[in-house]
């Protein structure tokens, strides 16, 4: 059996050149998300990777007591695809490598960008969204996507992401904030769902509301 008391929160973040103009929100919003991780009564580890047309992961597997404060340098364009597939199955194959016992319960990715795929070179669509419906329905893993200029909805469904797990924020300040708040209720949702119930803990029209203003 699975560790029911651990929790992974892998973060997939859009570094692409269209992110500078919300960098300073989006790495204050990432902060204080992990703060609020700290009171949901579980033992985290956070992974972060960021992308844009390449694709670096930041940490793997840290205490969430020894998460960095995140850093966001804006450059190039948007290579989703390739990002979702490397971080997705990099996580898989490590978790694989660990006895059962040790392996987290509940498996969160959490995927946020400004901008519609535009560069990737190894992973397709269809390869991608194949990926994420096979972690969600054979390892139970919560997929959440955050998107800001398009219908993160329609975007995350296309790609496997369940439409209730799907939030459209707003590019300013307020909608980078209602974001992450709305992430992390979200968040404590899932990590509170029965072991072996499905994780997906849907956003509410409130949080949806709370994510768009400014828009």
């Amino acid at each position: 059996m699975t560790d029911s008391d651990r929790t992974l929160i892998a973060v997939l973040l859009d570094r692409s050149g269209s992110m500078q103009t919300i960098k300073a929100d989006t790495e204050g919003g990432l902060a204080a998300y992990f703060e609020q991780q700290r009171s949901v009564p579980k033992k985290i580890e956070v992974t972060l990777a960021q992308f844009d047309t390449t694709y670096d992961v930041v940490y793997a597997n840290v205490p969430l007591a020894q998460v960095p404060a995140p850093s966001l340098q804006p450059r190039g364009g948007t290579a989703l695809y390739d990002a979702l597939g490397k971080l997705v199955t990099s996580v898989g194959s490590e978790l694989a490598e660990r006895p059962e016992h040790e392996r987290p319960g509940t498996v969160i990715v959490v995927v946020l960008t400004d901008g519609h795929e535009n560069s990737s070179r190894e992973w397709t669509h269809a390869a991608v969204k194949s990926l994420i419906t096979q972690q969600q329905d054979v390892y139970n893993w919560t997929f959440v996507f955050l998107g800001a200029n398009m219908d993160a909805v329609e975007v995350g469904s296309n790609l496997g992401f369940d439409p209730g797990s799907a939030i459209t924020y707003a590019p300013v300040a307020g909608g980078v904030r209602g974001a992450f708040d709305a992430l992390a209720a979200y968040s404590a949702r899932a990590q509170a769902a029965p072991a072996g119930a499905p994780r997906r803990a849907n956003f509410s029209a409130s949080e949806r509301r709370q994510a768009d203003q400014g828009s």
